[in-house]
């Protein structure tokens, strides 16, 4: 049975369900009143329009690798939807569920941050649209208001000059929680690194971007010795614990690994 939260009043918005209520069942607690918000009109549907990406709160993982259009203008969300929990899961879990558990090894956030994406939130005051990267204020928190309700996730769709990767280490394909996500995205002009996001998760209290790493590499040429630095600055930067999963020593080893393998992968497809 699940025991209703302090204030009669605690309301939490219900997307598909496949985090907050395994949650709930596991801690016997949870919001007084769920209400469901996955059918309402306008927040399912992927649209492109005036060089924006556009995700509806409500639109499933499956809906992700669906549509074909996905993979010119977000590939590597393609990637981390590709290896997202199992088939039923993915038919029912929403994008804006997976950002608002606030888990830090989230699947899709590590893409969403490295693509550069926003998100909408919306209450009966109005709307306000926040950086992803400044929405996690730590481990399960936001910058998301009681009242709010996140409706959409949108970017800039990728210049053909531009490559990004994920990966996620897990136990398993799928059906396995992460013990370390990375994602990066590196654009380039005049042969220098004009725009470089590298997200990590499931190193640290939320999904983070290595803003070190990326200063590294930004305005610079190339190298395979640059790429190094960088690692190793995402590697600074991680803050991972000892768990059931992983050591925090061998997640940091892991972050230098894929951040170089994924920053050399990238710039390797582009030249």
């Amino acid at each position: 049975m699940i025991a209703k939260a302090k204030t009669a009043n605690d309301v939490a918005p219900l997307g598909g369900g496949t985090n907050l209520v395994v949650e709930m069942r596991a801690s016997g607690v949870g919001p007084a009143t769920l209400v469901s918000v996955g059918q309402l009109a306008g927040l399912r549907g992927i649209t492109i329009a005036d060089g924006t990406v556009t995700i509806g709160a409500a639109t499933t993982v499956s809906d992700i690798l669906r549509d074909p259009r996905m993979k010119q203008v977000a590939a590597v969300l393609v990637e981390s939807a590709d290896v997202f929990a199992g088939q039923m899961i993915r038919n029912t879990a929403t994008v804006a569920g997976n950002i608002c558990c606030g888990s830090p090894a989230a699947d899709l956030v590590p893409p969403l941050l490295a693509l550069g994406a926003s998100v909408t939130l919306r209450s009966g005051s109005g709307e306000r649209t926040v950086p992803l990267d400044g929405y996690f204020t730590g481990y399960k928190t936001s910058v998301r208001k009681p009242d709010e309700l996140l409706t959409a996730i949108s970017w800039p769709v990728p210049t053909a000059k531009s490559a990004s990767r994920f990966y996620k280490l897990g136990r398993r394909r799928g059906d396995a929680i992460t013990m370390v996500g990375v994602s990066v995205f590196v654009s380039l002009k005049d042969g220098v690194c004009d725009t470089v996001r590298i997200a990590l998760g499931a190193v640290g209290p939320c999904v983070m971007r290595s803003k070190k790493a990326e200063a590294v590499m930004q305005g610079k040429a190339p190298s395979a010795d640059l790429i190094a630095k960088a690692a190793q600055a995402a590697t600074a930067e991680s803050t991972p614990i000892d768990d059931i999963r992983a050591s925090g020593e061998y997640r940091k080893e892991q972050v230098q690994v894929l951040v170089q393998r994924l920053l050399t992968q990238s710039l390797e497809s582009l030249s």
